[in-house]
């Protein structure tokens, strides 16, 4: 049976029709196709000659009914900050009930018991299920490094005519039904962004061309025993290999550009993911869930209630925190809430200190809240700014300008950022793991060579940003109206003022000819080449001091690509350029 065949009969399963007016009105199909289709099952043996369903159709009907759920809810829900930290995604509530009751429920209603849910974030708020309705739970112990391919692959060997179903979903209506004839993925009649696919003419789900919007995805699904037995395999076989490591299950559904599957197409408010915060509360204004400590703790700071806080959004920057924008009146803030891991990496009292010791030079935002136990943080938003443009040279020199003329203070805080401390820290939080590169014995004695080079030069010794990265260097205005704020400083410390400059260049992936050029707009007035040798000797300790702090993020879940590789080999390349005798012209060195 082709899928207009399949969706007919389907129906007929479901209910008595007097027409096939009434079957074209159900299916949404012409009538001229309904007509079409009745007469070919009736060909085929599915209908009598009363279009009464065939013992045929009973067999095929029996061999392909729902035997079993599995639900995914393992993974973080980044996207729901605030109330990411205090929930799982599956236990918000909407209307009163938990969005993963209302699934389990919804199952129960078309006879699916048969019900396994993968769990990993906070796994233990849904033992209670196991009680309650008798689910099974399997733990995803690698939820923080893996995305859900991972999840369903440890179910694999239970798929067969099996509903597939993403936690965070709320259905109007009941998606499941007591019979299914075919296997489906779920989108909706919108259009969207983000999504990797759209239905074609044929209902099938074509990859859609970058740029361009598709279906909205669901994620909700139905795999028969038939197309499990090739799915199954290949969850497995990809779940072997890292570079599936966060990819979602639907890529295991794509072949040629298409999924192996047909599409199910339902209006867009028939059901809803709920992603976001902006989400639960457009879903539901009185859901408990939308009362966060977080968002109380914003209203009493803004002197507000939790409902006048608006468009809460994620903030996507940043490789250490989960900070989100929001509103409130006419103005935007920025809440900082401290990432995975984060406690170790950072002294929160410290940062606390840097704050009061800069908080009169209008350099960094304003910070209307600081919390020096936990790091929680809320800031005034600068508006219509742009961070620096690392390959605009005009950008560079003027935020080396800033940073200079802040250098030239000469402020002192009580803490250091001392750059080897640090790189055996950091070392010491793999708790005994050996690093991901092979040669990494010999590159760190090599940095510990670059070493006796920098100790052996001048230093300017004062408070320095550390983080002096070109996304945290805010430009508003332009011409003689321009103002260059420097903000978050939770690595600062005192340190050479070199180090900052050796901080821009490795953050902003620099080539030797670039660092040179950022070099020179620090130093317009020239750079003798010891100190020039200096600041590539830092370059080369700071590269190895953050690729140890991404090997450290990567053991938490944290992943930065090109980055971390980009880090590490600053340790190897910068270290070639100290070979020389400090005596080399600035030729040789190029």
């Amino acid at each position: 049976m082709n899928i207009i065949e399949l969706d007919i009969m389907n129906e007929l399963f479901q209910k008595s029709y007097k027409s096939q007016r009434e079957i074209a009105d159900a299916t949404g199909y012409s009538l001229g196709k309904v007509n079409q289709t009745l007469a070919h099952l009736q060909e085929e043996g599915y209908l009598t000659q009363n279009h009464e369903i065939s013992q045929k159709a009973m067999e095929e009907r029996e061999a392909k009914k729902p035997q079993n759920a599995i639900i995914l809810a393992a993974g973080f829900g980044m996207r729901m900050v605030p109330i990411n930290r205090e929930i799982p995604k599956g236990l918000l509530e909407v209307h009163g009930e938990a969005l993963i009751e209302r699934q389990i429920s919804q199952l129960h209603e078309v006879g699916i018991t048969d019900i396994t849910i993968v769990v990993g974030f906070m796994k233990e708020s849904y033992e209670y299920l196991i009680d309650q309705f008798e689910v099974k739970l399997v733990v995803n112990r690698d939820y923080a490094q893996k995305n859900n391919l991972h999840s369903l692959a440890l179910t694999a060997g239970r798929l067969g005519n099996t509903y597939i179903v993403p936690c965070d979903i709320w259905c109007e209506k009941n998606p499941f039904s007591k019979d299914e004839l075919y296997s489906w993925y779920m989108v909706t009649d919108l259009i969207d962004d983000e999504s990797d696919v759209r239905v074609n003419r044929k209902l099938e789900l074509a990859s859609v061309d970058p740029g361009k919007g598709g279906n909205t995805m669901i994620g909700i699904s139905y795999i028969l025993l038939e197309d499990a037995l090739w799915l199954a395999p290949r969850l497995l076989e990809m779940d072997r290999k890292k570079t599936y490591a966060g990819a979602f299950w639907e890529s295991a559904l794509m072949e040629k550009g298409k999924m192996r599957i047909w599409a199910k197409v339902k209006p867009s408010a028939w059901v809803c993911e709920i992603n976001t915060y902006e989400q639960l509360r457009e879903m539901d204004r009185h859901s408990k869930n939308l009362e966060s400590d977080v968002l109380k703790l914003i209203a009493q700071t803004l002197g507000c209630k939790v409902s006048d806080i608006t468009n809460i959004e994620m903030l996507k920057k940043g490789m250490t925190n989960r900070s989100f924008f929001l509103e409130h009146g006419d103005k935007r803030y920025i809440m900082r809430i401290p990432g995975e891991g984060t406690q170790q990496l950072i002294d929160r009292r410290q940062e606390y200190e840097v704050y009061q010791t800069i908080k009169d030079l209008n350099l960094s935002d304003a910070i209307c809240y600081f919390n020096p136990d936990n790091g929680y943080k809320l800031t005034e938003y600068l508006p219509e700014g742009r961070s620096c443009d690392s390959e605009n040279l005009e950008d560079v020199r003027k935020c080396m300008k800033v940073l200079r003329d802040f250098h030239h203070k000469g402020l002192k805080v009580n803490h250091t950022f001392d750059l080897f401390e640090r790189i055996e820290f950091y070392e010491s939080l793999w708790n005994g793991e050996p690093s991901c590169y092979r040669d990494y014995n010999e590159t760190k004695k090599k940095v510990y060579e670059m070493k006796k080079y920098v100790d052996s030069q001048p230093k300017n010794w004062s408070l320095c940003h550390i983080d002096s990265v070109p996304d945290n260097f805010l430009i508003q205005g332009a011409g003689e109206d321009m103002q260059i704020h420097l903000i978050d400083w939770e690595y600062a410390g005192m340190q050479d003022t070199d180090v900052d400059i050796a901080m821009f260049a490795i953050y902003s992936m620099y080539e030797k000819n670039q660092v040179d050029e950022l070099i020179d707009a620090y130093y317009p007035e020239g750079c003798a080449q010891e100190k020039r040798l200096k600041i590539y000797a830092y370059i080369g300790i700071c590269g190895f001091l953050w690729s140890n702090w991404c090997e450290f993020k990567r053991h938490q879940g944290v992943e930065f690509g090109e980055y971390s590789l980009r880090q590490y080999r600053y340790a190897k390349e910068y270290y070639r350029y100290l070979s020389f005798p400090t005596s080399a012209s600035n030729e040789t060195l190029s």
